[in-house]
């Protein structure tokens, strides 16, 4: 099983538009609804990819069963943590004359410090079970600085491997207690290391310095040039076969399930990158986030390619 969490989830809302005219009435030609948030992304794509998976983090008032309902309709197991607030959403306004959209993101409505350690007690019980984890995305007020380190401590203890994909200060405050895997950007490396590397050799040398610092697996996601991984001194460059993309958004969450996956599965690393590319590159085909055709994964897995540096 895989475990993930994600503690600042909310309803996603992609709005379909035939035009979008700022300062007018504009009518909506679809909503697509589902559970959002980074981790939940990760969350359906693992579980198409074959993989039972049980969903943690906050949910909260009407908005918080609607999420549940929606994500256990997927084959995903919830287990979040109900607390006072509600759920918060998030809307995507699509253009479709231009295939451009503007997000507007809520913020996550305060937890309290009883809620927090009620979520560590429901983490607790469900850690067992995981044959790996992910901590995915941003957090709510009130979640007090280092829990993520905390929650990475408690997969080390159990010998759980555990994948980290966050940014800006948790980024930063949690790398030091050693996730197995991480993958930053260009711009998230460039903040955890002080500077941004702008080639191959230098995004391979800051990967490897991630990997010193006790980090096994430190993958740098480069958008439609693929991605690089780091491990036991080798460094590799990863590319799908060129695609038409239609949404982007949720690509990192997919080539993280990718690799949950691969983790839960105990494969090879370099399998485990094949499959992360391929299903990243696929949910891009894809309108909807953190979803994918399957005969477009199939397609693009042998079609993946690999490189060693």
């Amino acid at each position: 099983m895989i475990l993930t969490v994600t503690l600042n989830a909310s309803i996603d809302k992609l709005y379909l538009l035939d035009r979008a005219v700022p300062e007018t009435v504009m009518r909506v030609r679809e909503v697509h609804n589902t559970s959002g948030g980074k981790g939940l992304n990760v969350s359906r794509v693992a579980q198409k990819l074959g993989e039972p998976v049980t969903a943690m983090g906050f949910t909260g008032g009407f908005n918080g069963q609607y999420l549940e309902s929606m994500l256990a309709s997927t084959g995903v197991s919830p287990r979040f943590t109900h607390v006072s607030a509600e759920t918060r959403s998030c809307i995507n306004c699509w253009d479709l004359s231009n295939d451009r959209s503007t997000e507007y993101l809520e913020p996550g409505a305060p937890v309290s410090p009883e809620e927090v350690e009620q979520f560590l007690r429901d983490f607790d019980a469900q850690l067992p079970m995981a044959d790996a984890v992910s901590i995915s995305g941003s957090v709510p007020a009130g979640v007090p600085a280092g829990l993520y380190a905390r929650l990475i401590e408690r997969c080390k203890v159990l010998n759980k491997p555990v994948i980290l994909d966050t940014s800006g200060k948790l980024l930063t405050e949690s790398v030091s207690a050693g996730p197995t895997l991480v993958k930053p950007n260009e711009d998230e490396i460039g903040s955890l290391l002080g500077d941004k590397p702008c080639d191959e050799m230098s995004r391979a040398a800051a990967l490897k310095h991630l990997n010193n610092q006790g980090i096994r697996y430190a993958v740098l996601s480069l958008g439609a040039d693929g991605a690089m991984i780091a491990f036991d001194g080798e460094c590799w460059h990863g590319r799908p076969p060129r695609i038409q993309p239609r949404n982007t958004v949720g690509c990192g969450d997919s080539m993280v399930a990718g690799f949950a996956v691969g983790l839960a599965r105990n494969m090879g690393i370099l399998d485990a990158f094949r499959m992360a590319l391929a299903v990243s590159a696929a949910s891009a085909m894809s309108l909807l986030t953190g979803d994918f055709s399957t005969e477009d994964y199939e397609r693009l897995l042998p079609q993946t390619e690999l490189k060693r540096i």
